[in-house]
């Protein structure tokens, strides 16, 4: 059971040099209730680069934890997802959407000839696979690392990861592909095990 402390977000979120020293510190935004979010110091206790999530511990009081499905997700399940689109270019406002699970596919798949190989994807493939979500559903920058839950009953399915995107970053935007990636619960499940405190 979470003490509604911990956090789970995305590894590639956070800055590639982490704070270090105790006049720089990270820090989580938390809805207040009375209309207005607060800042709160987090530490990070554990950051898994090959399923890009990231665990942190906020300071001051807990929040209401998410349940954690304990049943995987299913091509064709209805989802919601919520976050930050856009960061804070627009004023920070949580946004929910709505979509559907359309696939579930290994993270890395063999590229179909060496030309296509890269160094990222190699070592990908030596750490191993895991499945992945596809969503039909139009996820944008600063959703990175939002919940993905199931509508009628609260539970996290997943974690957004990423968005296909057709041409530059920038089309994302403007163009976005209505395709986006998720990490399913189990890895988050994973480590939160790995690291019990």
């Amino acid at each position: 059971m979470s003490s509604g402390l911990e956090l789970v977000t995305n590894a590639h979120v956070l800055p590639e040099t982490l704070p270090t020293g105790p006049e720089r510190q990270l820090a989580v935004m938390t809805w207040s209730g009375a209309g207005q979010w607060l800042h709160r110091k987090a530490s990070l206790l554990a950051l898994d680069r090959a399923s890009d999530l990231a665990l942190l511990r906020m300071e001051g009081p807990p929040i209401p934890p998410l349940k954690i499905s304990e049943a995987p997700a299913q091509e064709g399940q209805s989802v919601a997802f919520m976050g930050f689109p856009i960061g804070g270019a627009l004023g920070y406002s949580h946004v929910t959407h709505r979509g559907l699970i359309s696939s579930i596919a290994a993270l890395v798949l063999p590229p179909p000839t060496s030309q296509f190989l890269t160094e990222k994807s190699v070592a990908q493939l030596r750490r191993g696979n895991f499945q992945i979500y596809q969503l039909d559903a139009t996820a944008y920058p600063g959703n990175s690392g939002g919940p993905v839950f199931d509508p009628e009953t609260g539970e996290l399915l997943a974690v957004i990861n990423s968005v296909l995107i057709k041409g530059a970053r920038e089309t994302a935007l403007t163009h976005p592909s209505g395709i986006s990636y998720a990490i399913p619960a189990a890895q988050v499940s994973a480590l939160l095990q790995d690291n019990k405190r």
